[in-house]
């Protein structure tokens, strides 16, 4: 698992915010202060949701923020090829199996921990008569599956009852986030994820597909995710503010300071290179409160 592969993996749907930024500084941060590489990917598969412009706004306030990555940039967008191989070997251990049913006919199924609903496994034995294939969907049977978070602690899941034979193929012939970052993560080599605790809930299942794959599992810490005064997630339909190009430090700042470290008063009117010097000499896990959501400043 060494040396130390960590990566941030925004989606573009808009600028990068406040929220975004604290996932990309904590990956950062323990990237740089083990002496590993940082990479980039954007997370551009959905494309209904991706937003022109957008991947390269998102790489050019990481630039202005003093963050500069490892290698070149991973575009999910241009990788149907390597979802497709890896979704076929899956098929060819009996695994998947074709779904015909909407979202609406089985809008009364129970809501996963990530607020997706619970397959019932209508279409488990095969489609029913006058049926047609929408979507691709895993077998997971009674899997249970356990690791320990880095901050948040040990985890444990049952798939069967707290996620059910979920999707690797959308109805509109996308692949799922949950197979792209199973396949991208091992084909970057990643070693360490940190990410928000909004995908807390996800990882079981991409360990999952990770082990039925035959790959690596990385090592996981899941961030406090920043959320508004309503207790909504910072995006771009909670209307989260982009961060300031012009002068990326205060808020840099104030994400160490959400992350529990006390930055010198001096700090926040520093130069990008002053400031990281200062947070990679400082990082700690140790000071991070352990939440799965903290009020954004």
């Amino acid at each position: 698992m060494d040396p130390y592969r960590g990566r941030f993996a925004p989606s573009p749907t808009g600028p990068l915010h406040f929220g975004s930024l604290v996932a990309a500084v904590g990956s950062y941060l323990e990237a740089r202060s083990r002496d590993g590489l940082w990479l980039v990917r954007m997370e551009d598969l959905d494309a209904p949701r991706t937003q022109p412009g957008a991947a390269d706004a998102i790489l050019r306030t990481l630039e202005a923020c003093g963050m500069g990555w490892d290698g070149s940039i991973l575009y999910q967008s241009r990788r149907s090829e390597t979802y497709r191989a890896a979704l076929a070997r899956l098929e060819a251990k009996g695994r998947v199996y074709a779904c015909g049913c909407s979202r609406k006919e089985i809008a009364d199924s129970g809501l996963a921990p990530d607020g997706a609903l619970i397959y019932p496994g209508t279409c488990r034995n095969g489609l029913a008569q006058g049926k047609a294939e929408r979507a691709k969907r895993v077998r997971v049977d009674d899997a249970r599956i356990e690791f320990e978070d880095a901050l948040q602690g040990p985890m444990r899941q049952n798939l069967a009852t707290e996620a059910g034979d979920f999707v690797l193929r959308r109805a509109d012939g996308l692949h799922a986030y949950q197979l792209a970052v199973v396949v991208d993560d091992a084909e970057q080599e990643i070693t360490d994820v940190v990410r928000g605790a909004d995908l807390l809930a996800s990882t079981p299942r991409q360990i999952f597909i990770q082990r039925l794959l035959g790959l690596p599992s990385p090592r996981y810490l899941h961030l406090p995710l920043a959320v508004n005064a309503a207790g909504e997630k910072l995006s771009k339909q909670t209307l989260a503010p982009p961060v300031d190009e012009r002068n990326p430090v205060p808020a840099l700042a104030q994400v160490l300071v959400f992350l529990g470290l006390s930055p010198p008063q001096a700090l926040w009117q520093s130069t990008p290179p002053e400031f990281w010097n200062w947070a990679i000499s400082n990082w700690t896990l140790e000071r991070i409160p352990r939440r799965l959501s903290l009020p954004a400043p």
